[in-house]
């Protein structure tokens, strides 16, 4: 099975950088996933014909909602989605369930981060399009959790009823053909592709199989 593939720019790349390196990125496969920053959506969208997700919208109704992103906003720009709840811009639970359902009501999917299985559980109730396991403690290194928690994958496997993606340190082909053997439908990766001199060349190296 195809792993599913998902880069979160973060806040590495923004305006013509962000659109450099996700022409870079769709050379490699158009169906990669990418999570940008609202005001780079357009742009992107444009160039590539990658599938384009904010990094967060907020569940707000248009109106009095100074400094907030709305699903409506990134919707009208042509995103696909976005990115809810990672381990740097944490929602409450309450907080989460309004934005899902408000991501639902305008056509957004969503792609929500959770930090443990338990956690996970909890979100999968509300039926996200994708649910990515990310322990936050690994976010940023260079220890995948393939390396070093790969018996999470396997309980995560038989916990949850849906598919999942893991994320955090993933950095090598190794990583990747481990959690999909341990059962996960894919992988996100952030910094082993942003903050590399050759993007393309890395992420060829990560789904070359």
């Amino acid at each position: 099975m195809k792993p599913i593939i998902m880069v979160n720019f973060k806040t590495y790349k923004q305006g013509s950088d962000a659109v450099n390196l996700a022409k870079k990125i769709e050379r490699v496969d158009k169906n990669i996933l990418v999570g940008v920053q609202a005001s780079d959506i357009y742009e992107i969208v444009k160039k590539t014909k990658l599938k384009v997700y904010s990094q967060h919208v907020d569940y707000l109704e248009t109106g009095r909602a100074t400094g907030f992103v709305l699903p409506e906003a990134v919707k009208s720009d042509k995103a696909v989605g976005s990115f809810l709840n990672h381990s740097e811009h944490k929602l409450k639970f309450d907080v989460l369930k309004k934005t899902i359902k408000r991501c639902n009501a305008v056509g957004l999917k969503s792609v929500v981060f959770a930090s443990s299985l338990k956690e996970a559980l909890k979100i999968e109730k509300l039926k996200p399009n994708y649910l990515v396991i990310e322990p936050p403690e690994l976010v940023g290194g260079k220890l995948s959790v393939s390396e070093s928690k790969p018996e999470l994958i396997e309980k995560i496997k038989k916990k949850l009823k849906m598919k999942f993606l893991v994320g955090a340190g993933i950095h090598s082909f190794e990583d990747v053909k481990i959690a999909m053997r341990l059962g996960a439908s894919g992988i996100a990766v952030s910094s082993a592709i942003c903050n590399v001199k050759n993007p393309e060349k890395k992420l060829r190296e990560l789904v070359k199989g």
